[in-house]
């Protein structure tokens, strides 16, 4: 999906991201030494901790450490990850060995900041370059779950803005984004650099066919079944996208009873769980991904040719997270939303946004409605009770007891 693009050179610490003030210019986007610093590229790679990325989740932090290593190797770069879910102990080695490129999510970065030692934060206060992958995110205030306290923490250490260039990389323009945008340039200071795609035609890739699908919402699991069964929706690649993660955990023991090779990704699953599932379903293991909005930002899958809004965001630009997971690259790709009766204020805010109306989904010679009532009305009530009875009993995906989980004798 197209994305927008603001590259900044900071100009103060982000003790107040609305507030903070930038400089830069298009020229000198690449050079990455320190004002009056006339030193080579090389000098530059050798410095501790020369580069830092910051990305609000996990996956797409593992995703870009890969990638990473696969482009660097012939340069010998050093890059480390540190994300949570994973011991902190070899992390805090791995800063202290002066690696060429961190690449991290913040919360467990600003952890490392406030319990690790001077020995270990030491490369943070040499970095040159600081990237902000999916800005928006990492700048949202004011909700729960907010990164921003943790995102202040990290460049709370970082050297003087004048010693180093900020980039900022989001596919939506939110609030604090825009701040930064129109904040007026401080007298004598070059203006902030901005490259920006047109958002209202490019949002959504024209590739994409957004459809929307009205369904009872009682009846959501049972259409949802038969749904993934249809001549044309059976060979696709799909995620799922639910809002809670209850929701997702529920929608993959469903799933799996019937029969749907199905795995799942959000973040109440452990780590070495999110990223064993994740490979399944890149190496097509698992046809179908139950998934929150972790995995809305940035993961690249291309075989992906069906995106489910299960559940409806409440945000549109979380909905145009969702659906760029498809039609990637020019790519051909189908986004079906699940509508309830009550949904019809959302589905109309995100075609507000999108600048496109969802059309209704239709398969030549499927009634969705008489396969449920034929085929589905039975089969799925029985495997919900079966489902919602393995996650009482604290059993995983599959039917075995979680590791942890005793039977109880009397």
């Amino acid at each position: 999906m197209p994305a927008q693009k603001i590259d900044i050179h900071a100009d103060e610490v982000l003790e107040d991201h609305t507030q903070s003030e930038y400089e830069g210019n298009s020229e000198d986007s690449d050079n990455v030494n320190s004002e009056g610093d006339s030193g080579s590229e090389s000098d530059s790679l050798d410095s501790v901790g020369s580069r830092k990325l910051l990305t609000p989740t996990r996956e797409l932090a593992l995703q870009i450490f890969e990638q990473f290593k696969a482009i660097s190797s012939p340069q010998s770069l050093k890059a480390v990850l540190i994300t949570g879910g994973s011991d902190m102990r070899p992390q805090a080695t791995a800063l202290a060995q002066r690696p060429h490129v961190v690449i991290a999510t913040p919360g467990r970065l600003a952890d490392h900041i406030r319990t690790s030692g001077e020995d270990t934060i030491c490369a943070l206060r040499r970095v040159r370059m600081v990237v902000l992958d999916e800005a928006d995110r990492l700048l949202a205030g004011g909700m729960i779950g907010s990164m921003l306290p943790d995102v202040e923490e990290c460049f709370s250490v970082l050297p003087p803005p004048s010693k180093r260039q900020t980039l900022l990389f989001t596919a939506t323009i939110t609030p604090e984004v825009r701040a930064l945008k129109e904040r007026p340039s401080t007298p004598g200071k070059p203006p902030v650099f901005i490259c920006e795609v047109d958002t209202q035609k490019l949002a959504i890739p024209p590739s994409l066919r957004q459809m929307h699908l009205q369904i009872p919402i009682t009846h959501r699991e049972h259409y949802l079944h038969m749904f993934l069964l249809t001549p044309l929706n059976l060979p696709k690649s799909a995620i799922i996208f639910c809002n809670r993660t209850s929701t997702a955990d529920y929608l993959t023991h469903l799933l799996r009873l019937l029969d749907h090779r199905v795995t799942a990704l959000h973040s109440k699953l452990p780590q070495r769980q999110r990223v064993d599932n994740l490979g399944r379903f890149r190496a097509s293991a698992a046809r179908i991904l139950v998934a929150t909005d972790v995995a809305a930002r940035g993961l690249d899958i291309p075989e992906v040719g069906l995106v489910i809004n299960y559940d409806i965001p409440r945000d549109p630009d979380d909905y145009i997270h969702r659906v760029g997971r498809t039609a990637r690259a020019g790519r051909k790709g189908d986004a079906v939303t699940f509508v309830g009766q009550r949904d019809v204020e959302l589905v109309q805010a995100i075609e507000g946004r999108v600048g496109r109306e969802m059309q209704r989904w239709e398969e030549e010679g499927v009634n969705l409605e008489t396969r449920v009532v034929r085929e589905a009305l039975k089969l799925v009530g029985e495997k919900k009770r079966e489902a919602m009875l393995e996650i009482e009993e604290g059993r995983e995906v599959g039917g075995k007891r979680k590791r942890g989980m005793r039977k109880l004798v009397k």
